[in-house]
């Protein structure tokens, strides 16, 4: 049986190659051969002695992803879809800027959080993906793009895990990821440019402060627990109080000053100035903590099945302007490749969902957005 090393990390390489009674320096040109260069095939590692050469095949392999299908947006952003097996196609995302090139990846078929502006959430859950799947979609992205660009220097500078899927309800397959990304011996990234995306997972957020502190984001997206248990299920297991905690416990062990809190802007829903001010409370509330933040205001990209549209642009301003007025760093999301459908909340690719989200997402829907209504409305008048 043969083993796929994109599935490992420099130690879980050096180990694989110990096996083979191989020393440690020869998993680290084997990883700078799969990483930094993107080799898929043993032979073209010429600095290898031809007897490890002839020996790794037996054993080994380097297997991507198969590409379902490459779409390109007006502004630049390219999205992929990858088949994973099993009926399962997961959706990448890179976006170039004038300063960095940022890639969007997935850590799971599917999500089984279940938010209500997710289009993601509204197909299901199927399963996790491993290491291997999870850096094979930088490992291509990487090298596609440096021999589509014709240039030899990293193209993508940043990652985020903002794809299909919550990061850190794969814990123990995201660890090695991050870890291959940030390996000087392999894609070399700062801690500061690989951010992980999560809903809330409290007992990750800690392990991860330990483990491998990157930059972090969350997913806040309502003031309250009454309104946030609606739009983001997770809430009832880990309410907002208990979140901002471990928010202010991570950012002791973070490579950036802050904590990003990432707010879907919702027409009617979360968008009121009452519910401005609410966060400006929930903050100054946990800055006592040591808890410093930075908020990204998102426009919504609507999907039918949600039932929920996008705030106007001067609702957004106007909500951003009374965080800024208090001393909150704020920025509104600039919204790329929404004619692909490759913007925020937009994935999702091809999953066979084991959940049976669909049905019961499509049955809550009218008694959650008239929940939603009244929270609305109670804290509008209070």
């Amino acid at each position: 049986m043969t083993v796929n090393l994109l599935n490992y990390d420099l130690d879980g390489l050096a180990a694989f190659c110990e096996q083979l009674g191989e020393k440690r320096f020869r998993a680290t040109q084997l990883f700078r051969w799969i990483h930094q260069k993107g080799a898929s095939g043993f032979d073209q590692m010429t600095d290898l002695a031809k007897s490890l050469r002839e020996k790794l095949p037996a054993s080994a392999c380097i297997e991507g992803l198969k590409v379902v299908s490459r779409h390109d947006s007006a502004d630049g952003t390219v999205k992929w879809l990858f088949d994973v097996g099993a009926g399962d196609v997961i959706e990448t995302v890179f976006i170039p800027e004038s300063d960095r090139g940022t890639l969007c990846i997935s850590s799971q078929a599917g999500c089984a959080v279940g938010c209500r502006f997710c289009s993601t959430g509204h197909q299901g859950f199927s399963r996790n993906l491993t290491t291997a799947e999870i850096i094979a979609q930088l490992w291509f992205a990487e090298h596609s793009l440096r021999q589509q660009f014709k240039q030899e220097d990293r193209v993508i500078s940043n990652v985020v895990m903002m794809g299909m899927g919550e990061p850190l309800q794969n814990y123990s397959q995201l660890l090695p990821a991050l870890r291959i990304m940030l390996d000087d011996h392999g894609y070399g990234l700062s801690r500061r440019r690989v951010t992980v995306s999560t809903s809330g997972v409290v007992p990750m957020m800690d392990r991860l402060a330990q483990d491998c502190p990157v930059a972090l984001a969350v997913s806040l997206h309502a003031p309250s627990d009454d309104l946030r248990s609606n739009l983001v299920p997770l809430n009832k297991k880990y309410p907002i109080a208990e979140l901002l905690e471990a928010c202010a416990r991570y950012q002791q062990s973070a490579p950036r000053d802050f904590i990003t809190f990432e707010y879907c802007m919702l027409d009617g829903v979360n968008d009121q100035p009452e519910h401005a001010r609410q966060l400006l409370a929930l903050m100054q509330k946990h800055a006592g903590e040591g808890l410093s933040c930075k908020f990204n205001l998102i426009p919504f990209n609507p999907f039918p099945a949600s039932g929920l549209t996008r705030s106007g642009m001067p609702q957004v301003m106007a909500f951003a302007k009374i965080l800024m007025d208090a001393g909150l760093v704020t920025t509104v999301r600039k919204t790329r490749g929404d004619d692909i459908d490759a913007a925020c909340g937009q994935l999702a690719g091809d999953v066979q969902d084991r959940t049976g989200a669909r049905e019961r997402m499509a049955s809550q829907r009218q008694g959650m957005l008239g929940g939603i209504k009244v929270v609305v409305d109670k804290g509008i008048h209070t």
